[in-house]
């Protein structure tokens, strides 16, 4: 009876980093590249050390995969992203502070604020169309707003 024998070289490590690099082009989240990275690592030691058998190379690079995975992670809560425009992508809460006019009134609580091209549900006390209002505050969809004073 035969032993099946794998012999995986450094070069088949940087193939599947590569492979790791071309799934992180095409599918987001930041994930794929530290896989390839700990691959890419892999091949390095491989190339010094030939003779490291196979199992032994998944575990190393089981263990740098959670591990730039884990220290990435940390960076990231350690150093978030400044921008001179934190509300680019959160439309709504831009405009919190905003005046507007009503265009219909507020009943039960609850009304309909036209805001350049988009409609938003808004929520505050009752009152008749052509009053002044601020949005003080979003949840969810809904604009909070106050009549002007």
């Amino acid at each position: 009876m035969e032993v099946l024998s794998i012999n995986v070289d450094y070069w088949h490590w940087w193939i599947v980093g590569g492979v790791f690099l071309l799934l992180e082009v095409f599918v987001s989240g930041f994930f794929f590249i530290w896989l390839a990275v700990a691959a890419a690592i892999v091949g390095a030691v491989m190339i010094l050390f030939p003779d490291i058998s196979w199992k032994i190379q998944l575990v190393i690079f089981s263990i740098l995969s959670v591990a730039s995975i884990a220290f990435f992670r940390r960076y990231q809560k350690a150093h978030p992203d400044k921008t001179d425009q934190p509300e680019l992508n959160r439309r709504s809460r831009q405009y919190i502070g905003r005046t507007f006019t009503l265009q219909s009134p507020i009943v039960n609580g609850v009304g309909i604020l036209h805001v350049d091209d988009t409609t938003w549900r808004i929520v505050g006390e009752d009152m008749p169309s052509g009053k002044n209002i601020t949005v003080v505050d979003v949840d969810g969809v809904l604009l909070k707003v106050e009549k002007k004073s």
